[in-house]
């Protein structure tokens, strides 16, 4: 019975990582449309953000990253579901890199507008320094759905809880 439920937190836990790249490549170009957009109305290359390798799409980091770790989760969760002897082990381990991960993904979120300013400032680039990065990020999540912020938030109460639950169960078990 432990190793279903872990192996059911655990498939929570990958289908809330895979719903990040789901959102960026379907609204993604839209959302950087829009923050190139409001580069351009603040007089500032809309090329810029680009150029310095910063995106809304799914591209790069935002598909391998989360998908990633959707796809370990979703591993994981076959080997409880198998009983390989080491699945706890490996439960204990990767479970605690992805709640620590995920700690730092919304450290990160709550802090992207300084973030931002200070990649921007260790750039150097004067066309970085003249950019309102509070009005650039909100023209960017306007690309976004509304309902995407609910996401969001459900995704880390779901990778919060569930992987709680997964370490607890260990625990007691």
């Amino acid at each position: 019975m432990s190793t279903t439920l872990i192996a059911v937190m655990q498939l929570l836990v990958a289908a809330a990582f895979a719903s990040i790249p789901l959102v960026r490549h379907r609204y993604g170009v839209r959302a950087m449309g829009r923050a190139e957009a409001e580069l351009t109305r603040q007089g500032v290359r809309a090329t810029v953000l680009t150029e310095n390798g910063m995106r809304f799409d799914a591209g790069g980091h935002e598909t391998w990253a989360p998908g990633g770790v959707a796809a370990v989760m979703a591993a994981l969760a076959g080997l409880n579901l198998a009983a390989v002897s080491w699945a706890g082990t490996a439960t204990w381990i990767l479970q605690s890199l992805v709640l620590a991960g995920n700690c730092v993904i919304l450290y990160s979120q709550l802090t992207a507008v300084t973030s931002v300013q200070a990649a921007f400032a260790r750039k150097g680039d004067p066309e970085l320094a003249r950019i309102d990065v509070p009005v650039l990020l909100k023209a960017a999540e306007a690309g976004f759905p509304g309902w995407t912020w609910t996401l969001q938030n459900v995704r880390h109460i779901v990778v919060f809880g569930a992987s709680a639950a997964t370490l607890a169960t260990l625990a007691l078990a």
